[in-house]
């Protein structure tokens, strides 16, 4: 099972992100909970808006795996991104800049669709290189005062 659930999930990452493909979102997701501190918790059709939101405002944005765990009904999959955004993503203008960040993300998978999704990605690097806060930026500045 472990073997078929990193095959998903490399199906998932070359097909519908890299594809930029949300109408293949039902082949991969089914009654899904995603949840990201950048994002909060995302349910089916929002998760779906939201990965739409990414192709939009990163029409070149391209993933990459770069590691891949599998255990029982889990896959860890560590990314890195690379993009250009041109259009609005979560709330920013767009910079006409490139974010090349990373992630983490862990899934849960049952009868070959995944059902919850654990995603940790570099806010702050985003951030920092759009221009939202100066390279010189911290954590701290993301939640103090």
């Amino acid at each position: 099972m472990s073997e078929s659930n990193k095959v998903l999930i490399r199906r998932l990452f070359d097909d519908c992100l890299n594809g930029h493909d949300a109408v293949l979102y039902p082949e991969f997701y089914a009654d899904v909970v995603y949840h990201a501190p950048a994002v909060g918790e995302l349910r089916n059709e929002l998760h779906r808006q939201f990965l739409v939101s990414v192709f939009t405002a990163f029409p070149d944005g391209h993933w990459n795996v770069e590691d891949q765990i599998a255990e029982d009904d889990k896959v860890v999959t560590r990314w890195t991104f690379i993009g250009t955004q041109t259009g609005t993503f979560m709330g920013l203008i767009p910079s006409g800049k490139q974010w090349s960040g990373f992630g983490i993300c862990i899934d849960r998978i049952v009868d070959g669709k995944i059902v919850e999704e654990w995603e940790e990605w570099d806010t702050l690097g985003l951030m920092q290189q759009l221009s939202v806060l100066g390279t010189e930026a911290t954590v701290w500045d993301l939640v103090a005062p």
